[in-house]
């Protein structure tokens, strides 16, 4: 009961600090809106056009383009223009539209329209596959009014308006794509992977700066004043461990709750998902001791705390995925205990995992816990004990 008297005084004293408050629930929410939004997944894909000239032909294959609903497309005058944006990331592909379109078109010859992209994600293979399917289509019209013309005495453009006409009223047949093996290894999209990266990041974050509020009640006299009384030390460190743990659980449960009612993300397996979310708050709980022992000053913890957080975090896979990354920084990532967290989280939400499934990471998990809860009760007992 001491031990737990003592963790809800801390606790109290802690979260009378707006900043700590604003650390602790604003901003994990604001970051979790803002990442999902730049890596949900889009129905439309980001397209660059350079027209060419302005004949009949190219003029309507550059509208069939911007009209086609998978794409978004943004004109540019000049092909550097367009590589311009495509460094930049702002569309994804470039259709570059050739200046003798029009006319190859109309001799018959053969017309080769390029896609500039950046590389081979999956991004740009989709904006190369829907600008052929659109190109394709174009060219069939085409060809359907060069037939016609060699066979009436009607023009091509009047035949091109009539094969236009009769593309347009046959329906499309569409494709439907699903994931039959929901064993495949790929990623949680949008928010249902930035947000249980954001709930490992700042949970780990804010709970070594907040091992600055441990160095304060030490320098408070708080810890001499404890001891005074009929108080033993282990009561003290079991109190600082339990209102470290109720912090960080309390930050994972407000990231969950959020992300499931406000952006639909969907955890997973309730157990596992429990279960993980327990032992990173183990984590959290061992981390933000061992700050408390190991920097001097509340500046320190403040200033450096985060920075150690941040770096982890983005060795763990929580800034990017670790997919996409070499072999050698793969490597590194799983030094910290962020990486196995991640591993868990895609596990569970990519799929289908359980309990059973990521029982490694766990007690991998658990392994990080102990090691981190061992040094900071150790350091902290012998500071009380010294005292």
């Amino acid at each position: 009961m001491t031990a737990l008297a003592l963790a809800a005084a801390e606790l109290k004293r802690v979260t009378r600090d707006r900043t700590f408050l604003f650390f602790i629930v604003l901003l994990p929410i604001l970051v979790i809106l803002l990442v999902g939004v730049t890596t949900a997944s889009s129905t439309s894909i980001r397209v660059g056009l350079v027209p060419g000239q302005s004949a009949s032909l190219a003029t309507q294959l550059v509208e069939n383009i911007e009209g086609d609903a998978a794409l978004t497309t943004q004109r540019y005058a000049t092909r550097a223009d367009g590589v311009d944006a495509l460094r930049r990331g702002e569309v994804t592909a470039v259709v570059l539209v050739p200046l003798t379109l029009d006319a190859d078109l109309r001799s018959g010859r053969t017309v080769k329209v390029p896609v500039l992209v950046s590389g081979s994600l999956e991004t740009s293979q989709a904006a190369v596959t829907a600008v052929s399917s659109v190109v394709a289509r174009h060219g069939a019209a085409v060809q359907a009014a060069l037939f016609a013309t060699t066979h009436s005495a009607r023009s091509f453009d009047a035949n091109l308006a009539t094969t236009t006409t009769l593309q347009r009223q046959t329906p499309v047949v569409p494709v439907r794509t699903e994931v039959v093996n929901s064993q495949s290894n790929f990623l949680p999209l949008g928010y249902n992977y930035s947000a249980p990266t954001m709930l490992i990041l700042f949970v780990f974050i804010n709970a070594v700066a907040g091992g600055a509020a441990m160095i304060q009640t030490r320098r408070y006299g708080i810890f001499a004043r404890a001891l005074a009384a009929p108080i033993r030390p282990r009561d003290l460190v079991l109190g600082e461990a339990l209102c470290y743990l109720a912090l960080t659980l309390g930050q994972a449960l407000l990231i969950v709750v959020v992300g499931a009612v406000m952006f639909g993300v969907s955890w997973g397996n309730p157990l596992a998902a429990a279960a993980l979310i327990g032992m990173w708050a183990m984590v959290g709980t061992g981390a933000g001791m061992a700050s408390g022992t190991l920097f001097r000053t509340p500046e320190q913890a403040s200033a450096i705390g985060p920075a150690v957080g941040i770096a982890f975090g983005m060795l763990g896979g929580c800034m990017w995925p670790l997919e996409i990354v070499p072999q050698s920084v793969r490597l590194i990532g799983h030094a910290t205990p962020h990486a196995w967290a991640v591993d868990a989280w895609v596990t569970l939400l990519s799929r289908g995992g359980g309990l059973a499934d990521i029982a490694g990471y766990l007690a991998i998990l658990a392994a990080y816990a102990l090691v981190l809860l061992g040094i900071a009760s150790l350091r902290l007992r012998r500071s009380l004990v010294t005292a």
